[in-house]
């Protein structure tokens, strides 16, 4: 079982119209963040959009991202079907990806025992050829219950979970059965990273450290030397920007920031109405001057 551990980048994709995936500029965005100091980078997650776009594009990042990213690659291998999910995965494996990222088949809602014997199915299919991450994001996709992963992560098919749904209590009943089995666990939600790290959770796939890693990064550290005033400063400005990203569907304020970051990302999927127009303009103006005083607090 690999260790996954720190402060790992859940990406967003940067694309052309079509859409179409823009390759050199998400290579310029590997190389930001690689730079940047990160554990790992999370291709086509959820703030990846990983659904805009079809197999063969999605094989072609994984495989181009992997052998171009100077830090291991995460590779998301969400899918609406089983059949899709192992494709991905057996071309993540051969790519030489890190981990698999795979949430349950999206869209259609499937019961907690369906959702097991499609982690079951895929975990036989793909014979221990790529480390596997079980997600579970309930605001998009059928929820991972806990006791599903604690039942899945029991057979030792499964390498660990990044848990998105921001609920603190299932992230200490996951560190109480690391007692007995360990596995690896992330935390998939920014809001409750500090209080998780602290309390044990090995690392984050964070969308916040896309934008700004240095933030997270530095938190990181704050936390490892409990440096409790650090961590405070630095918690109120994950906070701050949180609350301002939420005023947006996922992943656009990410994506505004890097933009305002001078990264080339191209067009959103879906174009902002006027009020959220107007809104995006006063997000750009906040993060330009908010972010210098955080690079500077993170050290």
């Amino acid at each position: 079982m690999p260790a996954l551990r720190g402060v790992n980048v859940a990406a967003v994709t940067p694309r052309r119209e079509g859409p179409e995936i823009d390759l050199a500029a998400t290579f310029e965005l590997i190389e930001f963040l690689s730079r940047a100091g990160v554990a790992g980078i999370a291709l086509l997650g959820t703030t990846g959009e990983f659904l805009h776009y079809d197999l063969s594009e999605r094989v072609r990042l994984i495989t181009l991202g992997t052998k171009r990213s100077r830090v291991p690659i995460i590779a998301g291998v969400g899918h609406s079907s089983l059949d899709g999910a192992i494709t991905l995965a057996r071309e993540a494996a051969e790519a030489g990806a890190a981990a698999a990222l795979l949430m349950p088949p999206y869209f259609f809602r499937y019961s907690q025992e369906e959702v097991k014997e499609f982690y079951l199915r895929f975990a036989q299919a793909l014979k221990d050829s790529i480390p596997v991450l079980l997600y579970n994001i309930p605001f998009f996709t059928t929820e991972v219950s806990c006791e599903t992963a604690l039942e899945l992560l029991a057979t030792g098919l499964f390498a660990g979970i990044k848990d998105s749904s921001g609920d603190f209590a299932s992230f200490e009943r996951f560190q109480a059965a690391r007692a007995e089995r360990p596995f690896n666990l992330l935390v998939g939600n920014d809001v409750i990273f500090t209080r998780a790290r602290a309390a044990g959770a090995d690392g984050v796939v964070s969308g916040v450290a896309c934008a700004v890693p240095e933030l997270m990064l530095g938190l990181d550290r704050a936390i490892a030397a409990g440096a409790a005033a650090q961590i405070a400063r630095l918690e109120v400005r994950l906070q701050e920007f949180i609350a301002r990203i939420d005023r947006f569907p996922v992943p656009v304020g990410i994506r505004e920031a890097l933009v305002v970051r001078g990264l080339n990302v191209g067009p959103s999927s879906t174009p902002p109405g006027p009020q959220a127009r107007r809104e995006l303009e006063e997000f750009r103006a906040w993060f330009k001057s908010w972010l210098p005083a955080v690079q500077r607090e993170a050290g």
